[in-house]
């Protein structure tokens, strides 16, 4: 997988328990834990969720612009679906688009029993390593 992946695996998404299982620039799957990641009510929050779309969109965008390049993430929008409260949910990043200043990337969240939990779509802004 690559430096890029292993660095997709720290900070926040270390935290969440992110696993990153599978890179490239054309598909991302991680899988992360329910617990720990809940909200108040026990059920997954709607911001991890965010949290694991953006990592491995950006995995993916990151592979895409290569050596002496960076990604941002510029916009991300998620559609909850149902709710998870055990177990882990599967997340696959997807790549829409793959151009030379943008990338896009659509990621499916399901449960452990294949639902789909969240859509997401990614935006990254790619640039020139300073």
């Amino acid at each position: 997988m690559g430096d890029i992946a292993t660095e997709g695996a720290k900070g926040l998404a270390a935290t969440l328990g992110i696993e990153i299982l599978e890179a490239s620039a054309e598909r991302v799957v991680a899988r992360m834990p329910v617990e720990g990641n809940t909200q108040p009510y026990g059920i997954l929050h709607g911001g991890a969720s965010c949290v694991l779309a953006e990592t491995i969109g950006s995995v993916g965008s990151a592979l895409h612009a290569g050596p002496g390049r960076i990604t941002m993430g510029i916009e991300i929008n998620a559609s909850h679906h149902r709710s998870a409260t055990e177990g882990h949910v599967t997340a696959v990043a997807t790549q829409l688009h793959g151009g030379r200043t943008l990338t896009s990337y659509e990621i499916i969240i399901t449960d452990d029993r294949d639902r789909r939990i969240c859509t997401a779509r990614l935006t990254c802004a790619l640039r020139d390593r300073p």
